[in-house]
């Protein structure tokens, strides 16, 4: 019979569970519907057999399962590198939108101006996402403020343009050779457009997911952005962030929307 004495439990140690589990979860929301998840139970599986070994004394089996644990934390850096990134992109994230928010609101009463051209901004998005799912335009709009997407924007062509919805709605015109891809969007400007976005591994996509939708979802996994998607068959408007996706998005969704991210 185990003798637990609760007695000898401090705050720190329920703390201690608690942010453990936190991890736990994160870890499994990043690799849930990846090939890497089935990896990461892969790896568990060695050190538990490697422990298992050690503990019956079965030395043969015990040595040939540590040489895979003495370079388990570089080959997990290796393996799991895009989830790593996602995981700390996710924790940088929160930290800048924060900071965003404790200084937009000590400024923003000074800051009319920059106040009134966010807002006219995200009235010219909305109303290009609007009119582009009406029409049943395709439409990927990635939107980063907090980490700069050359890699992506380098796909494409520059523009480093004013954001209204007359331009937006002519580049995913479908006669207008800048329609197939992506435009960026940072700093009040649309940095660039016809980008090519990479593709998601996940299979864990509705069934009626096209490239679009595969793509938006690369985007978010790799870097710090939002993206609206609009889809060609039916009009239907998606957004993607962190790797994860919501279908049929209202308009007064992508109002919201782009207030917290724009």
């Amino acid at each position: 019979m185990i003798d637990i004495d609760f007695s000898s439990i401090r705050i720190w140690d329920i703390l201690d569970i608690i942010i453990v589990a936190y991890l736990f979860y994160i870890i499994y929301q990043l690799l849930k519907g990846n090939i890497a998840f089935n990896i990461f139970i892969g790896v568990l599986a060695i050190f538990g057999i490697w422990k298992l070994t050690s503990l019956l004394d079965m030395k043969l089996t015990s040595t040939f399962f540590e040489q895979f644990a003495s370079v388990g934390i570089i080959m997990l850096l290796i393996v799991f590198q895009p989830e790593i990134r996602r995981f700390l992109l996710m924790l940088g994230n929160t930290t800048l939108r924060q900071r965003y928010h404790f200084f937009d609101r000590w400024f923003s009463k000074n800051d009319s101006k920059n106040s009134s051209q966010r807002e006219l901004n995200i009235r010219s998005i909305k109303t290009a996402i609007v009119n582009l799912s009406k029409e049943k335009t395709g439409a990927l709009i990635v939107i980063s403020n907090n980490l700069p997407l050359d890699t992506i924007g380098d796909t494409g062509v520059a523009l480093d343009a004013k954001i209204s919805h007359e331009l937006i709605q002519s580049i995913f015109n479908k006669k207008s050779p800048l329609h197939d891809g992506a435009i960026i969007i940072s700093n009040s400007e649309i940095k660039a457009a016809s980008c090519v976005l990479p593709l998601s591994n996940s299979d864990q996509l509705p069934k009626n997911s096209g490239l679009r939708h595969r793509a938006a979802i690369g985007a978010t996994e790799q870097n710090d952005s939002v993206v609206f998607i609009v889809s060609e068959e039916n009009g239907n408007i998606s957004f993607s962030i962190n790797g994860l996706l919501q279908q049929n998005i209202s308009e007064n969704k992508i109002s919201e929307l782009l207030v917290d991210h724009l």
